[in-house]
C-alpha cells in the first residue's frame, strides 16, 4: 500500500504565499517523477509543476516565476512553494508520483487533494 498525503492548503489573500507538502509512504522501492496538479470548479485538472529524479523541473506558464517545486528524496516528499498568489490560483491541488514497488514498472499515485483559496 502506498499513500500520498498532502498538507499546507488554506485561505490566503491575493499576493500572499503558501507552501504545500506531499509525503509518500508505504512499500516504496523508488520514486520517479513527482508533481502537482490542480482542478478549479468546472475546469479540467491541469499540471502545475513537475520535478524529475535529477531535479529537472517543468511549470505551467501561468505559474512560472511565482511557484517553485522541490523534493526531498530522503523523506519521499515533494513541496510546492506558491508566492504572489492570485484569485485564479484557487483550486484543489493534488500531488502525483510515479512509484516503483520493486520492479521496473511504475505506478501512478495521487493524493487526496488540498484546497487552496485565494481571496481578492
Amino acid at each position: 500500500q502506498v499513500q500520498l498525503v498532502e498538507s499546507g492548503g488554506g485561505l490566503v489573500q491575493a499576493g500572499g504565499s503558501l507552501r504545500l507538502s506531499c509525503a509518500a509512504s508505504g512499500s516504496i522501492f523508488s520514486i520517479n517523477a513527482m508533481g502537482w496538479y490542480r482542478q478549479a470548479p468546472g475546469k479540467q485538472r491541469e499540471l502545475v509543476a513537475s520535478i524529475g529524479t535529477d531535479d529537472s523541473t517543468n511549470y505551467a506558464d501561468s505559474v512560472k516565476g511565482r511557484f517553485t517545486i522541490s523534493r526531498d528524496n530522503a523523506k519521499n516528499t515533494v513541496y510546492l512553494r506558491m508566492n504572489s498568489l492570485k484569485p485564479e490560483d484557487t483550486a484543489v491541488y493534488y500531488c502525483n508520483a510515479d512509484i516503483s514497488l520493486g520492479s521496473l514498472r511504475l505506478y501512478d499515485y495521487w493524493g487526496q487533494g488540498t484546497q487552496v483559496t485565494v481571496s481578492s
